[in-house]
């Protein structure tokens, strides 16, 4: 489970006047560390997992965890990238490896300019109340090059409390 964030805060920089309406104010800001446990480098776009187990969507009793996980995706290469496809592989707590492969991701193929980034969130159910998930997309560049960025492994973990 991620470090709660009040233990992680870091003080905004104070940009005086003209930046944000609350430059100078001192907003406390969770750093993009803090708040994506999982991170992945690959030809300049970094791929960021956080996740979180969630009871209200599992059913215990019935052998169902659920878990959302939500993707940050940041172009720092110097050329526009389009996500094309993604594989993923999930694995139970029996081992049990489930391989998911699509175009896309939640129905979109975003274009990620240099210096941008794409949000996108997910869910993932299990039989087991741990698991994990990794895997990789395919990017197509501006240039018509094709590559391969990792998703970074992250363990699907229910607390002890939720069976």
């Amino acid at each position: 489970m991620p470090a709660p964030l009040t233990e992680t805060w870091k003080k905004e920089p104070d940009t005086g006047e003209g930046g944000s309406p609350d430059a100078g104010k001192g907003l406390l800001m969770p750093s993009m560390k803090e708040l994506f446990q999982h991170a992945a480098l690959t030809d300049g776009v970094t791929v960021r997992v956080a996740v979180n187990f969630l009871p209200e969507q599992s059913r215990i009793e019935a052998g169902k965890w659920f878990w959302v996980y939500h993707i940050r995706i940041e172009n720092d290469s110097a050329q526009a990238v389009q996500l094309l496809t993604r594989h993923w592989r999930i694995t139970d707590g029996t081992g049990i490896v489930s391989l998911v492969d699509g175009d896309g991701v939640v129905g979109e193929q975003p274009v990620i300019a240099p210096g941008a980034s794409h949000d996108y969130v997910s869910g993932c159910p299990l039989s087991t109340p741990h698991g994990s998930m990794e895997g990789h997309y395919e990017f197509r560049r501006a240039d018509g090059t094709r590559f391969e960025a990792a998703i970074p492994f992250f363990p699907l973990a229910a607390p002890a409390t939720a069976g």
